[in-house]
């Protein structure tokens, strides 16, 4: 089938290429010029594992191509994803503004049946409005139809996810557009869910945040550990063994952050809102997030007193593994808390170190971890890259000035570090 995606970011990005490695013809449209050039020479503008060589391989099999131009995409694509930014405002709602002027656009340009589909993490009753957008300005009337089709991607891993997904989720009343919808995703091998159109933007939404409610109980939960002399690695292993909690997402550590979680559930307070209801629930789990922050600066702040003129040794920026976002990351708001009570932070990340610098250019950037551990008066793990377990820490702990680790990630074994010699500070342990 031929597709366009327009917004060539992470997710549209992503989901163009994967869509093309499985057959389909697709058309990535972005208005950054100098991005769509990069692209055109296979140059990846982020960091995702697997997903520089589906872009090359495809480019080279003639099955994925890059314009500015949303009129060449409508014009020769049967399905149109928006998969533009949607980001968050001050009052926790969502900037809508992308998503109208691309209707709008796609509007203007329209002269044959197309199926439009939302792929962008919107707010409920977003695709009713996309609908009355097109209605109001396509002067041809030409028929057509809104989906939303919500996606459901774990950076890191997000190529295997589109490939192999849990389920496809389309929200659509139109038989002709479910029939198309389902056509398309028949070289996946996934369940497919034929909801209305808000059920399908609810899931997305309901699914992140259950999520991030997740993580806040188990980071709560690793507080009544510390206090109770419990370890909230073996709790949470006791709970995961049942089948109706399971095992994902009940890792304690320093808080969720990223593109997703924070704005999702953000968002998901102020619809519940503005729907008349008050979502308190989902209130205590972004409070909670917040205080398992500031919880561990005060377990650094209790070990080293003051942290004026203090080097810190800082394991990871990205808000997690495998990715060089750094978009609301713990890590980097740690790297912001230090700086501000005069510490010295010197830091390493595999990945994200080039991003961080636009934002914390007075961090002093290491080029390993060993460089990270010299002459400092700690090191805190903030991302739960594999590597940082595979260090030589008996060399680490010598460049040190005092061997403490605050680990934010429970990433190493208590035990063994304290047999080497270090004063480790874990979560929940």
């Amino acid at each position: 089938m031929k597709i366009a995606i327009i917004g060539s970011g992470y997710v549209g990005l992503t989901t163009g290429a994967c869509f093309a490695d499985v057959g389909h013809e697709v058309i990535c449209v972005d208005n950054d010029a100098k991005k769509i050039k990069m692209l055109r020479e296979g140059q990846i503008p982020i960091y995702e594992p697997g997903l520089e060589e589906i872009v090359k391989k495809n480019l080279a099999r003639g099955f994925l191509h890059f314009t500015e131009s949303i009129a060449e995409g409508v014009e020769k694509s049967l399905v149109i994803f928006i998969a533009v930014p949607t980001p968050p405002l001050e009052d926790g709602s969502v900037d809508m503004t992308y998503i109208e002027r691309v209707a709008r656009q796609i509007a203007a340009v329209l002269k044959e049946y197309r199926v439009i589909v939302d792929k962008s993490t919107v707010p409920v009753k977003t695709g009713e409005k996309v609908y009355q957008t097109i209605k109001r300005y396509n002067s041809h009337n030409i028929d057509f139809d809104v989906v939303s089709n919500p996606e459901f991607l774990r950076e890191g891993v997000a190529v295997h996810d589109l490939l192999h997904p849990d389920r496809v989720v389309i929200g659509a009343t139109s038989d002709r557009a479910i029939n198309i919808m389902k056509e398309l995703y028949s070289p996946f091998k996934a369940p497919i869910l034929i909801t209305d159109l808000n059920s399908a933007e609810l899931i997305k939404h309901a699914s992140n945040s259950f999520l991030a409610l997740k993580i806040s109980y188990i980071n709560a939960l690793s507080r009544i550990c510390e206090a109770a002399g419990a370890n909230v690695q073996m709790v949470a292993e006791g709970m995961g063994l049942d089948h109706r909690i399971g095992k994902h997402f009940l890792r304690a550590g320093i808080g969720w952050g990223g593109s997703c979680f924070p704005k999702d559930v953000a968002a998901f307070i102020k619809i519940s809102q503005e729907l008349g209801y008050d979502f308190k629930l989902l209130k205590e789990v972004s409070q909670i997030n917040v205080d398992q922050k500031e919880h561990f600066l005060r377990k650094i702040k209790n070990v080293l007193w003051v942290l004026k003129e203090k080097r810190i040794g800082l394991l990871g920026l990205a808000f997690k593994n495998n990715t060089d976002d750094i978009r609301s990351s713990v890590a980097m708001d740690l790297a912001t808390a230090f700086l501000k009570e005069g510490a010295i932070v010197q830091a390493f990340d595999p990945r994200a170190m080039e991003k961080a610098k636009e934002k914390l250019p007075s961090i002093h950037y290491c080029s390993s971890a060993q460089e990270v551990a010299r002459d400092s008066d700690c090191i805190v793990i903030a991302t739960e890259w594999e590597e940082f377990i595979n260090l030589d820490w008996k060399s680490m702990k010598s460049a040190m000035i005092s061997p403490i680790i605050f680990d934010g990630r429970n990433l190493l074994d208590k035990k063994k570090m304290i047999n080497m010699g270090f004063h480790y500070i874990g979560i929940g342990n």
